[in-house]
């Protein structure tokens, strides 16, 4: 994989003005804009997309990482009389005016991101909205990555690219008030300040982002985009309008650019550089890491970067050597104090650190800083940094979805922009102005105050004049904490410089095995192996097939009832019985059967629960190799589920099941997931199916025994729910494993 990357920090002259980005090399194509801005902060974007989205004629197109149904673009009650909340708002659009036609892919996002985000977005943003709108999950990329691309396109064009998505979390002013009564979610809950930048242009350069978002839309549908679903009437007026529309030439359509948003720059040449995996016959794009490498190789000055995470190992290494050169650029890195949440401090954060602690190694010239945005310097509030932008000297801006992470860099799909002065003074005063607009707002201070700091000084010296009051950049030294060394090593697999093959993963974290004789554990895998052959011999052989047959396992179960230890009999029973593989389905309905509702639930979930703790132990004793042998290729495929170790992963198992309630125990043992969350994962993902298989079996049972019309419609109803729940289950989990 790292062979096909071709990608090197070895950059060649420019001769003078000659253009740093080269299709192919560091960018997919370069093309025209007629006007072009960086909108700091979701709250410009939000309303710059409301006002601009309320203008399109034709398509809207929108791509993100994340989208919010319930997002509010404008905070409180909107002045335009349009809905508030974003799927209400593009329902409205797509009513007034049947020409337009919405389309919005979101990736098909991992269970571990599950309580993070929008429950049912097929539902919120698919089935639920207009007819012209139409939702899609995309989930066709390798695992562990993702589609992190955050774009909009209206009329193919005016296009908007940066870091904001169209989610939770995300709106703020400049002024990132710690007290902002409208910085709240839909369930009007509060969240930190947010820091975030996007870009929006227009011209041949969104014409450009359209067809990428057009080849995402096929690649991930197998269809490309069309009015299938329209109409036969409207598809005829729409394509009209449509070819009218295309008989222009986007110049002539200046209408599109909002009056009220005066560009950072109009006529320029902008390049669009992408990441994206190999996958499916398709090579691996690396053309956003190319661009940071060259870009931080024809660095004169400066280097200022913003971005959530800090972690990319190549750009580390080449920001490592300008800094160890005597004629090198200052490097100022911005990002948050510390990553969101344990999970990620524990992971990105640890790798930033290490990655801190090298580039101070280096930078024998005192030229390197990182900061954090801060209200009330130490201790006070933090601004969560979310901006993905990096600006070199005057001369290059580029901004997009992709983090400084190694991720962002080979396996995520990802969209750069990029603006190159290639020389062009007032190119260069552009690029200026945005860094210092950037910088204004972190120091609280005016741009004009930037400009002459850096007129006269290099960049942290800049920076450090300028800082005080509480509104400032605090200087950042992220280190190891103590009780994360340990898992240093570890996680950088989670950071990957390629895709991971799911069963290395798993490997990679889990514990290593005890070393047992080899002597022991061959005679423990063929005393297993033996007792299958044997139980299938006698299966094939002698009357143990009619014995542990269906009227057989209730008969039987009906003399242990009889007995005063009837529950408790039953229960071991079915515990040994479920743990040798007898189908937990046929247990959970004999149970009904025998016992009714009530008593067969407790039975069934009781029995299950040990069969499950039983195994459980027997995988953990076994050891992964071991089961692997007798899993074959299943425990493959349960290692990719289980790989996320957690709750979700376990209860989507049991809802889904892709191998035998023995197998998965078996395999759950052997890849060391905590007994936590195995059980509780058996039990929400198992409980509800045997609460509605007892309820039904028994009910089947009256209703035979004795048939009235009211007995008949409850089994029916209980059979329907039953098929309803285990569908609509389904369809729910199978995307999320």
């Amino acid at each position: 994989m790292n062979q096909a990357l071709n990608v090197t920090s070895r950059l060649p002259s420019r001769h003078g003005a000659s253009a740093l980005l080269r299709p192919t090399r560091n960018c997919q194509q370069r093309e025209k804009a007629d006007h072009f801005r960086i909108l700091i902060d979701a709250a410009e974007y939000f309303s710059t997309l409301r006002a601009a989205m309320m203008r399109a004629t034709q398509s809207i197109y929108i791509v993100g990482w994340d989208i919010d149904s319930r997002l509010k673009l404008v905070p409180g009650e909107p002045q335009d009389d349009l809905p508030a909340g974003f799927a209400d708002f593009l329902c409205a659009l797509a009513e007034k005016n049947r020409h337009l036609r919405i389309h919005i892919l979101a990736w098909d996002f991992a269970m571990l991101y599950a309580f993070e985000r929008e429950w049912l977005p097929v539902y919120k943003m698919g089935w639920r909205t207009h007819r012209r709108i139409r939702f899609r999950q995309d989930g066709r990329h390798p695992l562990g990555a993702s589609h992190h691309q955050k774009i909009v396109v209206i009329d193919d064009a005016l296009a908007f690219a940066g870091g904001i998505d169209l989610t939770r979390s995300r709106w703020d002013t400049p002024a990132h008030d710690p007290d902002a009564p409208l910085r709240r979610n839909a369930d009007d809950a509060p969240y930190q300040p947010m820091h975030d930048v996007q870009a929006m242009f227009d011209g041949d350069a969104a014409r450009a982002i359209g067809v990428l978002v057009r080849e995402r839309w096929q690649r991930a549908t197998g269809k490309p985009l069309d009015f299938s679903h329209t109409p036969t009437h409207e598809v005829h007026e729409v394509q009209a309008a449509h070819e009218a529309h295309e008989a222009h030439d986007p110049r002539d359509r200046a209408g599109i650019w909002p009056a009220d948003v005066v560009p950072d720059i109009e006529d320029v040449e902008l390049g669009i550089s992408l990441t994206e995996p190999a996958y499916e016959g398709r090579p691996v794009v690396a053309q956003i890491q190319q661009l940071y490498l060259d870009a931080i190789a024809a660095a004169k000055h400066s280097i200022y970067i913003e971005n959530q995470y800090f972690t990319a190992s190549r750009v580390g290494a080449s920001l490592a050597e300008r800094l160890a050169d005597s004629g090198g650029p200052d490097v100022a890195v911005v990002g948050p104090e510390r990553q969101s949440g344990w999970l990620q401090e524990a992971t990105m954060g640890v790798l930033r650190a290490k990655l801190h602690e090298s580039l101070k190694r280096s930078d024998g010239h005192g030229r390197y800083a990182m900061y954090a945005p801060t209200i009330g310097g130490i201790g006070g509030q933090i601004i969560n940094v979310h901006s993905k932008l990096m600006i070199v000297d005057d001369e290059l801006l580029i901004i997009g979805s992709a983090n400084l992470n190694n991720r962002s860099m080979v396996l995520d799909t990802e969209c750069n922009i990029a603006l190159d002065a290639r020389g062009e003074p007032r190119v260069q005063a552009a690029i200026a102005s945005v860094r210092d607009r950037l910088l204004a707002e972190h120091l609280d201070v005016s741009p004009d105050d930037v400009q002459r700091a850096l007129d006269t000084q290099r960049l942290n010296e800049a920076i450090a004049t300028l800082r005080h009051g509480k509104r400032t950049l605090m200087p950042l030294d992220p280190v190891v904490s103590g009780d994360l060394e340990d898992l240093a090593a570890r996680v950088s697999v989670l950071d990957a410089e390629a895709p991971v093959a799911p069963h290395e993963l798993v490997q990679h974290f889990l514990p290593e095995e005890r070393s047992r004789p080899l002597t022991g554990k061959l005679l423990a895998l063929g005393a297993l192996a033996l007792i299958v052959v044997v139980l299938a011999a006698l299966w094939r052989f002698t009357p143990l097939r009619d014995a542990i047959s269906f009227s057989a396992l209730v008969h039987g179960a009906q003399q242990l009832h009889a007995s005063r230890l009837g529950p408790l009999a039953i229960v071991a029973v079915y515990a040994i019985a479920a743990s040798v593989s007898v189908p937990v389905t046929l247990l959970i309905a004999v149970s009904g059967f025998v016992f009714g509702a009530l008593a067969g639930s407790a039975y069934a979930f009781t029995g299950t629960m040990i069969s499950a703790f039983i195994t459980y132990y027997a995988g953990a004793s076994l050891g992964h190799d071991a089961v692997r042998r007798l899993a074959g290729s299943r425990l493959n495929r349960i290692s990719e589920k289980l790989g996320k170790r957690g709750l979700i992963a376990m209860i989507v198992l049991r809802v889904v099941p892709i191998a035998p309630f023995t197998v998965i125990n078996l395999a759950a043992g052997a890849s060391h997931i905590g007994l936590r969350d195995f059980l509780a994962g058996t039990a929400l993902g198992m409980a509800p199916g045997i609460v509605l298989a007892t309820t039904f079996a028994h009910q089947l049972v009256a209703a035979v025994r004795h048939p009235t019309a009211a007995g008949l419609g409850l089994v029916a109803l209980i059979g329907a729910a039953l098929i309803g729940l285990s569908i609509a289950l389904q369809r729910l989990f199978a995307r999320r494993t």
